[in-house]
């Protein structure tokens, strides 16, 4: 055992057990910077000093930002409060949009030499529309070469790319490589899942269909099956006519048929809403056929049995857990070039699905190399879920749906959303029952191990959920309360596999090698999946490392290869123009507040790197590797300006997601 160095009077907050102290990675000594202030494996600290030391290097990293973030650290600056530490920036700046004015129209932009008298037929048009006028104004390019030219043979950003020179005329026209074009217009489409203008306007102007959906949910009830058995089992019903009278005194004959009628139409109506819904599913078809070509089958026309439902292999697979914000198309691009076996949408809110917002539907965009996708879902109602799942199901190709009943944020939380629908099981059965019954898709389930800590209840949801028809859950072992301040209970989560069976449960939490897999695979038999958040942010080769069974010791060089890539990817889905390019550089940035947590395993001490251990400041064994692990966001800032050029005026950043597993 290691004696502290200095005195603690009995009152140190650290634990040394082999000279390694909890919660700090060990660092090779010629590694570590010795005289920074955030170097604590060889000092003695109270839990004040801590937030003192935090504190102090948080107000110097955010000045370095900028003066106008003095809020984001004044929770640090009081010394008699412990105020507690959370994981999100509530105070970020607004990112960075360019003003409408100087932009030059899309419709203009994307002509070519040829169609060059093509005019803006919008008279409510904002945009810039003299080319000449942009051309004077226009951005310096950030590159010679655009990706998307080179893939598809035509920028559609045209003048507006910031790497047009190749593929641009003097006078700013856009230039087809037609031999190019024709040979990418006969592959299938990169990305899928696209909104229509056509089922945009039906869904704002509420003329989509959902009597399928609505039957379901009226049929699962519990308060309206409630209500019926109450009513009929009176003896004396109230304020009744004589034809009322004359039904009632039917009902009660023994072997009528008004009495058999009723019996199956009060306890067991699932006939009257298998009828229901084929209708309304016959009414759906008749809308897609028009737009169909080719052969029709009849599967609107006749409802699937849960047996004939598509089925999802579970056993042993790898899964990209849906992450807000970062866990965008670009990124799941990437996970699945090292070997994620299922990827997961970010989660997207039904609500604002069902109103047909942009920003919304872009969540359940997917990629062609995707090949087993699902889209997360969040909301509270019973309804506008069930609407929802039936829209995604009917309208996108998508192979599973997944219920979020996890999400910690308070916002969805006290909205009874996310893992607040943990405390509403009425409405979770309604909404699973419902869910499940709509989709002609597997439906699974991620959720927390409680809203409490000291009050998990994920074990005794896990036989319903079999019951309700679910097809896989989910199971993060953390409660909402705990968010990510502790390790995954991995205990529990065998607990929830076992009284879960046969519903195969993956497990969710503190993955970041192969080291940790092997170990919960070998410890929880049970468990038949792995699901990986923060690990695939942190090294996206981790499905590498499963696969092959080794630990990777990846250069600076290869993960700047990766950031490069992510830029190609990021600049193909978001665009090459000015907007587009801060949209991706943003996205990067909000990767990169993980992705600078890797720690390399050759200056490691004792490797493997552990999820919630927080390194001493370092140096890398070069230069680039050395950026690559700063926590300071003007450096991540540095590293996006090698890919996407200078950032403009104004800009700042700070990261949506903190650290708040290491603090």
């Amino acid at each position: 055992m290691a004696e502290c160095d200095e005195k603690c009077n009995g009152n140190c907050s650290f634990d040394f057990s082999e000279d390694k102290q909890k919660g700090v990675c060990l660092i090779k000594e010629e590694f570590i910077i010795e005289d920074h202030v955030r170097q604590l494996s060889k000092q003695c600290l109270t839990e004040t000093d801590k937030q003192k030391v935090f504190a102090s290097t948080n107000a110097e990293d955010a000045e370095a930002q900028s003066s106008s973030d003095e809020s984001a650290v004044k929770r640090f600056k009081q010394d008699d409060k412990k105020e507690k530490l959370r994981g999100q920036n509530k105070a970020r700046p607004p990112p960075f949009k360019a003003p409408r004015e100087l932009s030059l129209c899309p419709w203009i932009a994307d002509q070519t030499v040829d169609e060059s008298e093509r005019k803006c037929l919008n008279q409510r048009c904002v945009f810039l529309h003299d080319r000449k006028e942009y051309l004077k104004i226009r951005p310096v390019d950030i590159g010679t070469e655009c990706h998307i030219f080179n893939v598809t043979g035509k920028c559609p950003r045209g003048t507006t790319c910031r790497m047009g020179s190749r593929h641009l005329t003097e006078d700013g026209f856009n230039i087809v490589d037609e031999k190019r074009l024709e040979e990418y217009k006969k592959r299938s489409p990169s990305t899928m899942n696209q909104l229509s203008k056509d089922l945009q306007n039906k869904l704002r102007k509420h003329k989509y269909n959902f009597a399928k959906a609505e039957a379901i949910v009226k049929a699962n009830d519990p308060s309206r099956k409630k209500m019926q058995l109450q009513y009929f089992k009176s003896n004396e019903p109230k304020n009744v006519d004589n034809r009322e009278t004359r039904e009632t005194e039917a009902r009660d004959k023994p072997g009528s048929e008004v009495a058999a009628a009723e019996s199956v139409h009060i306890v067991d109506n699932s006939n009257d809403v298998k009828a229901k819904c084929d209708v309304a599913d016959r009414d759906a078809s008749h809308e897609s056929k028009r737009s169909r070509m080719g052969p029709v089958d009849d599967s609107d026309l006749i409802r699937l049995q849960p047996s004939e439902k598509r089925k999802i292999d579970w056993k042993n697979k790898i899964l990209l857990s849906p992450l807000t914000t970062v866990g965008n198309l670009p990124f799941r691009r990437i996970c699945k070039e090292y070997g994620a076996d299922i990827t997961c949408g970010e989660m997207a809110l039904a609500p604002k699905i069902l109103k047909g917002a942009q920003e919304e539907w872009a969540l359940v965009k997917r990629h062609e190399c995707e090949d087993l996708f699902g889209v997360q879902l969040c909301g509270n109602n019973p309804g506008v879920l069930t609407r929802c799942a039936q829209l995604l199901n009917r309208e996108i190709g998508v192979d599973y749906i997944d219920l979020n009943l996890g999400c910690p944020i308070d916002l969805i939380y006290r909205q009874g959303g996310g893992s607040g629908m943990l405390n509403r099981l009425n409405v979770l059965e309604t909404v699973v029952k419902s869910v499940s019954q709509v989709l002609d898709i597997p439906l699974s389930i991620k959720t927390r191990t409680g809203v409490y800590i000291d009050r998990p209840i994920a074990h005794n949801l896990m036989p319903k959920f079999h019951e309700w028809g679910v097809s896989m859950i989910t199971v993060h072992g953390r409660s909402r309360e705990q968010r990510y301040t502790k390790l995954a209970d991995w205990d529990y989560i065998e607990k929830c596999a076992l009284a879960a069976q046969p519903v195969p449960v993956y497990g969710n939490g503190d993955i970041l090698s192969f080291d940790d897999y092997q170990r919960v695979k070998e410890t929880y038999t049970t468990v038949q999946g792995i699901t990986i958040g923060r690990g695939a942010l942190i090294k996206p080769w981790i499905f590498t490392e499963i696969k092959e069974r080794k630990l990777i010791d990846i250069s600076s060089g290869e993960r700047f290869d990766i950031l490069r890539k992510y830029t190609n990817y990021g600049l193909e889905h978001w665009g090459s123009d000015t907007h587009g390019v801060e949209t991706t550089r943003r996205f990067m940035l909000e990767w990169i507040s993980f992705l600078h947590r890797y720690v390399p395993v050759g200056i490691l001490e004792r490797p493997p790197q552990r999820i919630n251990e927080r390194p001493p400041f370092y140096r890398g064994r070069n230069d680039m590797e050395t950026l690559m692990a700063s926590s300071n966001c003007a450096d991540w800032v540095k590293l996006s300006e090698m890919l996407l050029g200078k950032v403009p005026d104004g800009f700042h950043f700070l990261p949506k997601h903190k650290a708040n597993s290491w603090k």
